[in-house]
């Protein structure tokens, strides 16, 4: 019976081993990853499919390695990782909805993956964040903060941060950005508000009095008196109203308008941060122009005025009336609605191509349409004549002053009204879309508050831990009997009570806690590590190190505190110490 049993317990216990041997073989092929406390298991061979990789060059001689608990730890965003590691599971890269897009980057960033391959179905909610900035740069750009910038942002944009920092700015340092400040940011204090009353008063005289004066009862005739021979042989004067000019009045209202224009512009040039931007400026621009307009116009009064067709010549004072651009350094709304113009140049671009195409084909049917039929009012005569009613017909203006009289002619204009009704309706919600984010952007940064508390970018540094090794030096000094006087060190057998149990201290650590290979140990994390207590023989024992301290908290001298004892199973027992 003995010998028929033996066979079955061998095999029985062959089995068992052989599970066991596959528990093991499986178990060292997993990793268990703790990211951001919440701890992943997944195969090392799965982590190998994407080299080049942090998660593929995994090795136990990391600092992040816990020998303890077998785990890597990664003080990095969970949400993003389950993504993360999924992408090596099934190589496919999905975006959470639930993080913002910059977080998502600099995750996979640190992971050491590519954000270009995020899965098609993700792109587009992922990429919103990269429209986002581009609009938050834009309106960086427009200057549509009517808060007053502090004394060092002011100092920074002008160029006097070292001398504002150094105290030695000196008192067209200190007056220039006051000055800039009340002539070009019309929120910065309540001069500057005064300031941009006053030029937007001005303005808005100077263009009301370019307007008035062609009003016909606005003119005053000019009247000469012209001498003529009668048929009596005797000579008579008559009055001729040969032109009409504008009041007086409005000369002396644009002389001053102009002063004043003149002034802004000179004490904006001479306070501008920077004179090479000041100049290129589109708005400067027109500021500019339409006041040396002005000059311009005194001077070929004096000196042209006898010259024919020297009325052309007020044409280009009309440059005037773009001095209405002028109002949007006072109208955030205004500097929205022209940004909105600019970031909807390729939908415009697209508006007027169609319009071109669809006007230059319904202008030829229509006028082949027209002669067809027998028609005695044909009023297209010619293409380009067909050109202008088809551009009003497409832009749904109708004058009326052109219409089809025949059949086939009216089929074309309902297809034309119809196309240029389509055609104008198709890029104006991307305009308006355009204009709705701008704004709530330009809402949402108002209602933003201007001092935030700020995160010191600071990483406590960590170093690799072994089996064994002895609590970090905040939890040995929160132990009864570790104080400055006696830190802890083992011996060359290992110390023992609760101040030891950490390795000698190398040269150029001084003072740090360190392992058996000279690695030093400090700020580790301790997840359940207990001190193991070896038995030793008796003889001297290094059991501390006495220090001496600066005034400032600063050892500047080690010795060590020898001990002899007799050292058992239940730890050292501690005969006499000698502090030299």
């Amino acid at each position: 019976m003995v010998g028929g049993h033996q066979p079955q317990s061998t095999g029985g216990a062959n089995c068992t081993g052989t599970m066991m041997n596959i528990l093991n073989i499986d178990a060292e092929n997993r990793v268990v990853l703790n990211v951001g406390g919440i701890r992943h298991e997944t195969y090392k061979a799965t982590l190998k499919k994407i080299p080049a990789t942090r998660l593929s060059r995994l090795t136990e001689a990391l600092a992040n390695y816990d020998p303890v608990l077998n785990e890597y730890f990664f003080d990095r965003h969970p949400g993003v990782f389950a993504q993360v590691l999924n992408y090596y599971r099934t190589g496919k890269l999905h975006y959470p909805t639930d993080v913002c897009g910059p977080l998502f980057e600099e995750e996979l960033e640190f992971w050491g993956l590519d954000a270009n391959q995020v899965e098609p179905c993700c792109w587009m909610t992922y990429t919103q964040h990269r429209d986002t900035q581009e609009t938050l740069a834009v309106l960086d750009r427009l200057d549509l903060d009517t808060e007053k910038p502090s004394d060092e942002e002011m100092a920074r944009k002008f160029g006097f941060e070292e001398a504002f920092f150094q105290g030695r700015l000196t008192w067209w340092q200190r007056f220039k950005p006051q000055l800039w400040s009340m002539f070009d940011e019309p929120y910065s204090s309540n001069a500057a508000k005064i300031i941009g009353i006053v030029s937007v008063f001005f303005i808005c005289v100077s263009i009301l009095s370019f307007c008035l004066k062609t009003h016909p009862n606005m003119r005053v005739p000019i009247i000469k008196n012209i001498t003529v021979n009668t048929s009596f042989n005797t000579t008579a004067w008559v009055l001729d109203k040969t032109q009409t000019n504008a009041h007086e009045a409005f000369f002396y209202i644009e002389c001053v308008c102009n002063a004043w224009f003149t002034f802004e512009i000179l004490v904006r040039f001479i306070a501008s941060p920077n004179k090479c931007e000041f100049v290129k400026a589109s708005v400067n621009i027109i500021d500019y122009i339409a006041t040396l307009s002005f000059y311009i116009d005194l001077i070929l009064q004096k000196f042209a005025s006898h010259l024919e067709n020297a009325d052309i010549l007020e044409f280009f004072s009309i440059i005037r009336i773009m001095r209405l651009f002028k109002l949007t350094r006072h109208s955030s709304g205004l500097k929205i609605l022209m940004q909105t113009f600019r970031a909807s140049a390729k939908e415009l671009t697209l508006l007027v191509f169609f319009l071109v195409l669809g006007i230059v084909i319904f202008a030829s049917l229509v006028y082949y349409a027209e002669r067809i039929q027998a028609n005695p009012h044909n009023d297209f005569n010619s293409i380009p004549l067909g050109l202008w009613w088809a551009l009003v017909t497409m832009t749904t203006v109708g004058y009326g002053d052109m219409a089809p009289k025949t059949y086939v002619g009216m089929f074309v204009g309902a297809l034309c009204a119809l196309a240029g009704v389509l055609t104008i309706a198709l890029p104006v919600p991307v305009i308006v879309s355009n204009f709705a984010m701008y704004y709530s952007h330009t809402q949402a940064r108002a209602k933003l508050p201007k001092k935030r508390r700020r995160v010191l970018p600071v990483e406590q540094p960590r170093g690799p831990r072994l089996p064994g090794q002895g609590p970090p030096p905040q939890q040995q000094m929160n132990q009864p009997g570790c104080g400055m006087g006696g830190i802890g060190v083992g011996g060359g057998g290992g110390g023992h009570g609760p101040c030891a149990g950490v390795g000698g201290l190398p040269p150029n650590v001084a003072g740090a806690p360190v392992n058996t290979t000279g690695v030093p140990a400090v700020n580790r994390r301790m997840n359940a590590i207990k001190s193991n207590h070896p038995k030793d023989g008796a003889g001297p024992k290094v059991v501390g190190v006495s220090m001496t301290l600066n005034p400032n908290g600063v050892g500047v001298k080690a010795e060590p505190v020898m001990s002899t004892g007799v050292v058992g199973v239940g730890g050292p027992r501690k005969q006499s110490a000698t502090k030299t």
